[in-house]
C-alpha cells in the first residue's frame, strides 16, 4: 500500500513539474536579454518600439544602421523609476506621461554603435544593436 502511494505521489510531481515547464511560467522572460521583434521599417523610417513599466521590455533590441529611425516608448500606468528617460547619447531626459507613446527621433544610426535608454535611477536600461 505504501508503494503504490509513493508512486502515486511521483508520477504527480512528473507530470506537474511537466505542466510547468512546458507552460514556462516559471521561465518566461520578461523583458529578458533575448532579442526581440519590436522593428519595423514604414516608408523609409525605422521605428522602434520599447515599452516602459517595471523595467524596459524588450531590454535588447535589433535594428538596422543607416535608416533613419524613431524610438517609439510606451508607458501604459507607468509609475516606476523607468517613466523617468533618459539617453546620453541624445542629451535626452525626460518624465514620460504615465500612459500613452512618445516618438524620439534618434537620427541614422551607424553599425556597430549601440544605442542605450537607462530609467533616471540607473536601475533600469535598454539597448539597441544597430547592423
Amino acid at each position: 500500500m505504501q508503494r503504490t502511494a509513493s508512486i502515486i505521489i511521483t508520477l504527480a510531481l512528473v507530470i506537474g513539474i511537466g505542466i510547468i515547464v512546458t507552460s514556462g511560467s516559471l521561465f518566461k522572460n520578461k523583458g529578458g536579454t533575448q532579442s526581440a521583434q519590436n522593428v519595423e521599417i514604414k516608408d523609409g523610417v525605422q521605428y522602434i518600439r520599447i515599452e516602459a513599466k517595471g523595467g524596459y521590455s524588450p531590454k535588447v533590441s535589433e535594428a538596422k544602421a543607416g535608416i533613419p529611425t524613431k524610438l517609439i516608448v510606451t508607458t501604459g500606468g507607468t509609475f516606476d523609476c523607468s517613466a523617468s528617460l533618459v539617453i546620453k547619447s541624445l542629451n535626452y531626459q525626460k518624465i514620460l506621461p504615465q500612459t500613452g507613446e512618445t516618438e524620439i527621433d534618434i537620427g541614422t544610426p551607424k553599425a556597430g554603435e549601440p544605442f542605450q535608454g537607462v530609467c533616471g535611477m540607473g536601475m533600469y536600461n535598454f539597448v539597441v544593436n544597430f547592423t
